[in-house]
Formats: structure tokens, sequence, C-alpha cells
């Protein structure tokens, strides 16, 4: 983690990065927070990555419903910006 936060699973998933996501959840951290509560899977939902928040998934290892420091999930962030397959994911899984 750097001196704001900003974890490196948190870093690759919100840039899309899927090899990286998926040699760091190798590393069974999968729930790293940025400081404002902000996880790799909701990172990832508000981006549009569905390749990567369907990794994250199942792995296992994540929260399924991580919610920010204003208290919004994945999901509504996803539904806000229009990813409708992600929303679709994040509705479908457990």
């Amino acid at each position: 983690e750097d001196k704001g936060q900003w974890t490196l699973l948190c870093l690759a998933a919100e840039n899309g990065h899927k090899t990286v996501v998926k040699l760091l959840l190798d590393t069974g951290k999968a729930n790293l927070h940025r400081e404002e509560l902000r996880t790799a899977l909701w990172l990832a939902a508000q981006k549009d990555y569905k390749a990567i928040v369907k990794m994250l998934f199942d792995t296992s290892k994540v929260d399924a419903d991580p919610k920010d420091e204003n208290r919004q999930k994945a999901l509504y962030r996803a539904a806000k910006y229009g990813h409708e397959a992600v929303v679709k994911l994040l509705r479908h899984c457990p």
C-alpha cells in the first residue's frame, strides 16, 4: 500500500489489468481497500470490468457486498453508470 491507501489489487482492478489481479488474488488479500473503503470489487464494478468482477467472485475471497464510506454498494455504482452486464453478474453472485 502507498500513503494514499491504494493497494496494488485496487489499482489493478480499477485499471482493468486482469493478469495482475489474478496474480494478486493468489496472495489471499482480496478485501484490502482504499481509504474510502472501496475494494477491488467495488472499483471493478464501477469501471465495468465484468471479467475482473467475475474473477474476484470466483476466488470466494471477496466480500460480495462491499460498501464505500458513503455506504454505496458495488451494485449501485455499476447500475448508476449503466453497466448492465456487471449489474446482472452482481445480482446473481453469492
